[in-house]
């Protein structure tokens, strides 16, 4: 057991703790410069410790939950998710936390009444904080941890609950806004935070996934020489054939695998079909590609 955890520590890399802390820093400006000041609220475990630092003393900071949540989550998770994930998670959480406390009680900036940035504008304020937040937890999956605990409550939950991960984690968020709607006695704050988490989400698929997403087309022909030929000269790319069969026709086909970006899928779709009349394609996102040489 012992060596398992040291051969794991070593895997852990210095760059990976740059990004974390990156990313850290950057989900700290996002959640005190443009949410805090106004009242909105982040997801998951990071909005439950602002409305729970709302409701108790002073001291009992928004740092202060990040922490004492987020923390043993992680640690209740780490036969799941391993211990370089662990380590990595709980470092950008105490990043965060850090500089929440920083920009909140030591910086000078002035965060107690509104937006440095985006003044009372709610509408600014949750596109912006959500944005920015989401860079900072996109950062933070793509290098190994994570800013949020209710992830890995997902992971380990979801399945024996009979539901996805992203469900467990949106049933959280919709709870969670439901119990900022009743404390406050208002809606309109919550509402504008489903507009932060909307924002953060799509924010973190760019960054985790890529803004220019990959396409993989299968092309399913029983001219795959002619058309591999005509690709290749095109894009300069490699591709794979597969054998396969009609189901009805029973006739012999072949399955061409190739992967392109967004903007090759109209000249790909015109060569196959200059080349074979009867061909099918089936087009699909690719969210990374790894090649050999990389790994």
């Amino acid at each position: 057991m012992r060596n398992k955890i040291l051969s794991e520590l070593k895997t852990l890399k210095i760059s990976n703790f740059l990004f974390l802390t990156i990313a850290g820093i950057i989900n700290a400006v996002g959640v005190t410069i443009f949410l805090s000041p106004v009242s909105l609220y982040d997801s998951g475990i990071s909005g439950t410790s602002m409305l729970l630092s709302q409701l108790t003393p002073e001291y009992m900071s928004l740092s202060f939950f990040l922490i004492v949540i987020n923390v043993p989550l992680f640690l209740f998770g780490l036969k799941k998710q391993g211990i370089s994930f662990t380590v990595y998670a709980v470092y950008t959480v105490a990043i965060y936390s850090l500089f929440a406390w920083l920009i909140t009680d030591v910086f000078p900036v002035d965060v107690s009444v509104a937006s440095p940035l985006a003044g009372s504008d709610l509408l600014l304020c949750a596109l912006f904080g959500g944005f920015v937040s989401g860079v900072g937890s996109g950062l933070a999956i793509r290098y190994g941890g994570a800013m949020d605990g209710i992830e890995v409550m997902a992971v380990i939950f979801a399945k024996r609950l009979g539901i996805t991960v992203g469900t467990f984690v949106m049933t959280y968020n919709v709870i969670l806004y439901i119990c900022c709607g009743i404390a406050l006695d208002s809606w309109i704050l919550p509402l504008y935070s489903i507009v932060t988490y909307g924002a953060g989400i799509k924010t973190v698929d760019f960054i985790v996934e890529g803004i220019d997403r990959s396409k993989s087309a299968m092309i399913v022909t029983s001219k795959p020489d002619e058309i591999c030929a005509a690709l290749s000269k095109q894009f300069e790319c490699g591709m794979t054939i597969m054998d396969a069969k009609g189901y009805y026709s029973g006739d012999e086909k072949s399955v061409v695998y190739i992967v392109i970006n967004r903007f090759q899928v109209g000249k790909m779709r015109e060569l196959v079909h200059r080349e074979d009349k009867n061909a099918y394609i089936s087009i699909s996102d690719i969210a990374d590609v790894f090649h050999a040489a990389n790994m």
